[in-house]
């Protein structure tokens, strides 16, 4: 295969089998494979224009399934987006298709879960090993604090002295 058109197609073809990507991933692994800028470009152009490279819809599903297979929040959602070169209009976008309470609803479920193992620590640790949880899938340290101190009083746990220092 010496044409470069042809190489860069086979390549993006061969890419696209099995999972999306998006538009700047497959222009990472064109110029990864010497395909040349304008060749990837023109190629990359009309992948869009048929409907196989679509960065929107691509950040919409990563979104849904992240959010609901891990559990991640919108900040992390869109830190990854950024990474695999989403734009940032269209990040805002599939972002915004959770809302605060929808959200919040799935960070309860991750605590209660994950406050079934941590029966048997101190306070201060399951606290500290709960909020850890959600900060590292992107939610806000407020809403963790307090979605683990309502969780923790639900089990009958004297939050009280419970403050910002514990952590």
């Amino acid at each position: 295969m010496g044409d470069p058109a042809e190489r860069a197609r086979a390549i993006c073809l061969r890419l696209l089998t099995g999972t999306p990507r998006t538009r700047k991933q497959l222009a990472d692994a064109l110029r990864k494979r010497d395909i040349p800028e304008d060749v990837a470009d023109e190629v990359l152009s009309r992948f869009e224009e048929v409907g196989l490279i679509n960065d929107e819809a691509f950040a919409d599903a990563w979104v849904e399934s992240r959010h609901h297979g891990r559990g991640l929040a919108r900040r992390a959602l869109a830190r990854e987006l950024r990474t695999k070169g989403v734009d940032a209009a269209l990040i805002d976008e599939a972002v915004g298709q959770l809302d605060t309470e929808q959200e919040e609803a799935t960070a309860r479920e991750l605590v209660a879960r994950k406050l079934r193992s941590t029966r048997g620590l101190d306070r201060d640790k399951r606290l500290r090993r709960l909020a850890g949880m959600l900060a590292r899938k992107g939610y806000p340290e407020g809403m963790a604090l307090r979605l683990v101190r309502e969780a923790l009083e639900q089990e009958g746990e004297d939050t009280e002295d419970l403050g910002y220092e514990s952590l």
